[in-house]
């Protein structure tokens, strides 16, 4: 099993749940360090990966998906400065520790999570997604796990209906159809989440859909009678939405095999990042623990 890390979600969550007076000693907030710190240990104690990789978003603006799309995440606001900073500090306590940081201007974490997850299945290898985020859910297949640490747990393929409404492979289609207003990505107008899963779970596909535009009356959704219309009228909105919702599997990586294997934490570089933040000793025995165990 490799265990592939949406590092953003975590720095996000940090952020936002942590007290904003942990500070360095120039008053710098640290706080989404501390909270990203914690959550690497936490998961390296309790889990000790084989194969681990931690993914982060390098850019919005330059993301392949941008050109497609200039309004691609537009609605986004910019990471406020102190936020930008801790991101850089927590890709550089990954590295610290030992595992496989990676991020890209042209590719979304998503994109290095799924190019992993497909090289991992050319060795045999399942996947543990660590996310919350849906969209990611789409990579599964029968072996493979959607992990919500420290939220809503462990989901396996099979569990993902249950919560999203569709099936893994469907996820894709679904976004395309009922839209993503997290992404900017309009989807089809007029069609809503409970619309898209029936169209889904009747047709099979967003390829079938539209391959039966003159059957759309027959599913059990209101104004059934004129969807396959406004589909038809629709059909490039619904097209482009699918190259946003899609995530990329062929992002360039230099020698993953290798560097998906931890390696022993370097605590020198550790504790310089800690006493530059200010952080105190119950992390630093914490990296020691795991550079113990990395040893033994």
């Amino acid at each position: 099993m490799q265990y592939l890390i949406d590092a953003s979600v975590y720095v996000f969550r940090a952020y936002y749940s942590m007290p904003d007076d942990i500070v360095d000693k120039e008053g710098n907030p640290v706080n989404a360090l501390y909270g990203f710190c914690r959550f690497i240990g936490d998961f390296m104690e309790q889990v000790r990966p084989v194969h681990i990789a931690v993914a982060f978003d390098e850019s919005l603006t330059s993301s392949f998906r941008t050109e497609i799309y200039p309004q691609y995440k537009a609605n986004r606001e910019p990471a406020p400065e102190d936020l930008r900073r801790q991101f850089a500090l927590c890709r550089r306590f990954a590295r610290a520790m030992g595992l496989m940081e990676c991020a890209d201007p042209r590719y979304e974490a998503d994109d290095l999570i799924g190019t992993l997850v497909t090289l991992g299945r050319l060795q045999g290898r399942p996947s543990t997604i660590v996310s919350r985020d849906k969209d990611l859910t789409q990579l599964l297949t029968k072996v493979d796990v959607f992990w919500d640490f420290a939220g809503k747990g462990k989901l396996a393929y099979e569990k993902i209906p249950e919560v999203f409404g569709v099936w893994p492979e469907q996820i894709a289609d679904f976004l395309a159809l009922a839209g993503d207003a997290v992404d900017n990505i309009p989807g089809v107008p007029g069609v809503g989440k409970k619309t898209a899963g029936a169209l889904l779970q009747h047709f099979g596909s967003l390829e079938k859909v539209y391959e039966n535009l003159d059957n759309i009356h027959l599913v059990k959704v209101r104004g059934a009678k004129t969807l396959g219309a406004k589909l038809g009228a629709h059909k490039d909105a619904a097209d482009l939405a699918r190259r946003l919702t899609g995530i990329a599997c062929d992002a360039p990586m230099d020698n993953p095999e290798k560097y998906l294997r931890p390696a022993r934490p370097d605590l020198g570089a550790i504790n310089a990042l800690y006493d530059e933040a200010d952080i105190g000793t119950a992390l630093r025995r914490q990296a020691e623990r795991i550079a113990d165990l990395h040893q033994a």
